[in-house]
């Protein structure tokens, strides 16, 4: 909770603070950077610096946490910060780097707004910054501890045992402890982060959703090769390594696993729609499901460019043919922009119906829906937002309908 000092403050200067938030993120990487290179080789995503998305997710993350702090100054912030958190500790994020990013931060407030940064400003501003900032240090605590390691203590080698083609340019890695003790546990919808040494030298660091369920005694990642559009180098880099590097018998540095799309307990109706690698997560809940509550109700929506791009295809329709409450609900696109359904169990049947769908690849509106329903996303962010909207229109509430972005959270960037 804000001060009752800095709250006027805050309220008073945080549209110049948000209007000027893109020059003032982009300020701040830029000194953080020169002062300590190493971070942006080891530690930060180059491609979401080339292409400005983390600057403009982390521009987004401080407008809404101040917003917060304004409108709903009782409500605790891990709704809002819980994302962030579970993504720091997967890359041993320590809290003496928040110190660091502070100094920087606030800097480039200062320097971006020059006069109008009164000393009463700054400091409501500081406050601003060290709310969040001890917020999240408290959450990435109990990240740490529940995860039975010291801060930011989360790598070790995990070796690869398998590796399998499961479509162009997308393939799955088994993974399995050298010691040939079982892998760490994690719930259904957590990822790991992968670190590899790139030819330049640098250490860059990826998160992959972990594509089987918990209770084996490996672990599976699926990934996917990000190819550029626009032939810059930065775009894909630990993907493209490890589709022409990664092969059986390597070892990997990998993280814990982490992350806060998880598979709530008990029987409610479930609602799983996921695009492209998006399917990740949904893998593994659906694989949970099978073991430990095959009676759960379950609507399963994924849609990809085409049949032949589908990773795991077959899989997801044999997890769901064994959940008995289960359908599946599958969105390819035709070729001249128009997405159509395939008839349930026969993906490469001719389509059931050709729609013109938002940018979204699938519509939702024809679905039966329960109002009870928990629904979970993955995928591009117009495809979850389109897939929302019809949720919502389906009478469910905003709280129930949880999501997983690959890369920067730009949700609420706007």
């Amino acid at each position: 909770m804000l001060s009752t000092q800095s709250a006027p403050v805050v309220r008073a200067t945080l549209p110049a603070v948000g209007a000027s938030l893109g020059a003032i993120t982009e300020l701040f990487y830029r000194r953080m950077f020169e002062e300590r290179p190493e971070l942006l080789r080891n530690l930060f995503n180059r491609a979401n610096q080339a292409n400005g998305s983390q600057r403009e997710a982390l521009a987004g993350a401080v407008a809404a946490f101040a917003t917060a702090l304004l409108e709903r100054p009782d409500e605790r912030p891990d709704a809002l910060l819980g994302r962030i958190a579970n993504k720091h500790a997967s890359l041993g994020i320590t809290s003496d780097q928040y110190t660091l990013v502070g100094r920087h931060l606030l800097g480039a407030v200062r320097e971006v707004l020059g006069e109008a940064v009164t000393p009463a400003v700054a400091a409501a501003w500081d406050e601003v910054y060290w709310l969040m900032a001890n917020a999240l240090i408290a959450m990435e605590a109990r990240l740490y501890a529940g995860a039975g390691v010291e801060n930011g203590i989360v790598w070790h080698d995990m070796e690869i045992a398998e590796r399998t083609e499961e479509a162009p340019d997308t393939a799955s890695f088994v993974l399995r402890r050298a010691d040939g003790l079982p892998a760490e546990s994690f719930r259904p919808g957590q990822y790991i982060s992968v670190r590899v040494e790139l030819p330049d030298g640098a250490r860059q660091i990826r998160q992959y959703s972990l594509s089987s369920a918990p209770g084996h005694k490996t672990w599976r990642i699926t990934v996917k090769r990000e190819r550029s559009t626009d032939g810059s180098v930065p775009e894909g880099e630990v993907s493209s390594w490890l589709h022409a590097h990664a092969r059986p018998g390597q070892l990997l540095k990998v993280s814990l696993p982490f992350g806060d799309l998880v598979l709530p307990e008990g029987d409610g109706p479930l609602l799983l729609a996921s695009a492209g690698i998006g399917i990740t997560p949904m893998l593994s809940m659906l694989d949970h499901l099978r073991d430990t509550a095959p009676e759960r109700p379950v609507v399963v929506v994924h849609a990809d460019r085409s049949p032949a791009l589908h990773a795991h295809r077959t899989e997801l329709a044999e997890l769901v043919g064994r959940l008995p409450h289960a359908s599946l609900h599958l969105w390819y696109e035709n070729g001249a922009g128009e997405w159509y359904e395939t008839v349930a169990g026969e993906p490469d049947a001719p389509e059931a119906h050709v729609a013109h769908v938002r940018e979204g690849w699938a519509d939702l509106t024809g679905l039966t829906v329960p109002r009870d329903t928990t629904a979970f996303l993955c995928g591009p962010l117009p495809f979850m937002r389109a897939v929302r909207g019809d949720l919502l229109a389906h009478g469910l509430s905003p709280a129930a309908v949880h999501y997983e972005v690959f890369g920067p959270d730009l949700w609420r960037s706007a």
